[in-house]
């Protein structure tokens, strides 16, 4: 007797132009299973799950659910087959509540039962688990609370299928573990479930398969329990890969960007930033920590000359003449005029470091442009950049004069970030640059900081993986809510205190007074 798949995949094909995403791909999934989804960036994996979700329409091949061919030509049709995906950026509007952004877009006859609402909404949440206040606003909500409005939508809607993509993306370690304990409910209740996550430590604690995905080909599939975090990567890049991150002990450093005592308020009027001082050196890595709005973005933008501060100074030491330089209210171009090399890899990669209408030639030059008549103003310069960024990173390109709107997400990092190495800088900021990218290629991005590092950069390190922050950085500075809970030894801390301080816990509190009192002796200094 054949066996009934609660998904399955047979030959799907989806082409966009001449790029093949997904090549006659077969691939199934159980019920009551967790299914990870692996594959490096452009292996079509989120292509393969939006054909399941009714964003894309195969060219070729047959979806079945329970057995059944079906036709999935828009979300709608996928939640009439039970079928709901939990996007990496939520979908919920701000002003409503949690009840009122679950029902949105339902048929109610008769007018919207409030009380009636609340209650199915409480019963769903009590079956799995799920801490939710059905009355609260989304604008009250913390990150995670957002995400358990999103995974109880599609549940309220009858989804028996969940796909979701990068859920811990933005979670503390506390709540990731109660994401999972959900989750593991949700299976024993019979959910099929599909993560596509990059977090191979995730992979291995949650799922009971991986099935593995290659230049949009489908590689095979392993139980969890029989394989390796080595293996795992070896299938999906196709050699053998290393992941190892070399800290090396920071040697010769340098203070080369002071910020002291700086608060910012945004355009709304909210406080975002309240008096943070720290001090990054050159051959070191500073890493940033924090949920989510903590003030992360703020702080890197107010550096590199892209926000107005409301107080304080950020001053830079300029490693030819030895002389601080003040930047507070500089503008990007008036810091460049004043000879501070500063690189930025912001979080808004095609809205703030890149142009998606351009191609890579063309976002190689945009550093330069002002320069006026100039030789790098011709395109060879650039071009063979662009071409060296291409091949050390193996950006998956058609070519060089590829608008880069066109590449998949983890591609567009790629050249953003080896852009902004390329440009020599003494100070370089970035912002999760490794979001969305595959495990190969974010080690690849962990050697590159390691390398500036060693070169005696000043290196600022936002992230959002723990375990990545604490073996990457030399320091850690926490934010929560806009202010700094500790600067730490980042060899002194455990990821489960880094968690605490993210949602508040000062570091003195956990015993770690003696990395705060010899960074602030070195402030006072």
């Amino acid at each position: 007797m054949e066996t009934i798949h609660a998904v399955e995949f047979k030959g799907i094909t989806k082409r966009f132009g001449s790029n093949i995403a997904n090549d006659k791909v077969d691939l199934y999934l159980d019920k009551g299973v967790i299914m990870s989804l692996l594959g490096e960036n452009g292996s079509g994996k989120t292509t393969l799950m939006n054909m399941l979700a009714g964003i894309y329409f195969p060219d070729e091949g047959q979806i079945f659910i329970g057995g059944k061919p079906v036709s999935i030509a828009s979300p709608k049709d996928a939640f009439a087959n039970g079928i709901g995906m939990i996007h990496q950026h939520f979908k919920l509007i701000d002003v409503f509540t949690a009840a009122e952004n679950i029902v949105l877009g339902l048929k109610e006859e008769g007018k919207l039962d409030r009380r009636a609402v609340s209650e199915k909404v409480k019963a769903i949440s009590q079956r799995y688990g799920f801490e939710i206040d059905p009355d609260k606003k989304v604008y009250e909500m913390s990150v995670s609370e957002k995400q358990t409005v999103e995974i109880v939508k599609v549940l309220y809607r009858g989804a028996d299928i969940l796909i979701l993509d990068e859920p811990t993306a933005v979670l503390t370690p506390q709540e990731s573990d109660r994401l999972f304990a959900v989750l593991r409910k949700m299976r024993e209740d019979g959910k099929s479930i599909v993560i596509i996550t990059h977090k191979m430590h995730e992979v291995m604690a949650l799922s009971d398969r991986v099935s593995i995905l290659r230049k949009g080909e489908y590689v095979g599939t392993v139980q969890t329990s029989e394989t390796t975090e080595a293996e795992l990567t070896e299938l999906m890049v196709g050699k053998k890969v290393a992941l190892n991150i070399d800290r090396a002990m920071p040697h010769d450093c340098v203070d080369r960007l002071k910020v002291e005592h700086v608060s910012l308020t945004n355009m709304e009027g909210v406080q975002v930033l309240s008096d943070i001082s720290f001090t990054a050196r050159g051959g070191e890595i500073l890493g940033i920590a924090g949920i989510a709005g903590s003030g992360q973005r703020e702080l890197l933008e107010a550096i590199a000359g892209l926000q107005h501060l409301s107080e304080g100074t950020i001053t830079y030491r300029n490693p030819k003449t030895d002389e601080d330089v003040n930047l507070r209210d500089k503008t990007p171009t008036q810091i460049k005029e004043l000879g501070v090399r500063l690189s930025f890899v912001p979080e808004d990669r095609l809205g703030m470091g890149l142009v998606g209408n351009m191609d890579l030639v063309d976002n190689m030059m945009l550093r330069s442009y002002r320069k006026g008549r100039s030789a790098f103003l011709s395109r060879k310069k650039p071009k063979s950049l662009a071409e060296e960024i291409v091949e050390s990173l193996e950006v998956v390109t058609p070519g060089i004069n590829t608008p880069v709107r066109r590449l998949s997400g983890g591609n567009v990092q790629k050249v953003l970030v080896g852009r902004e190495i390329a440009l020599s800088p003494t100070v370089l900021m970035a912002a999760y640059p490794v979001r969305g990218l595959d495990i190969n290629s974010s080690y690849m991005i962990y050697n590159l900081l390691n390398q500036q590092k060693e070169n005696g950069v000043a290196v600022i390190f936002v992230g959002e993986d723990l375990d990545v922050l604490l073996e990457l950085s030399d320091r850690i500075m926490v934010l929560c809510h806009g202010k700094i809970t500790g600067i730490v030894d980042a060899k002194k801390l455990t990821k489960e205190q880094l968690g605490l301080m993210m949602t508040g816990t000062e570091a003195g509190e956990l015993g770690l007074d003696k990395s705060m009192a010899s960074e602030k002796k070195e402030e006072q200094a």
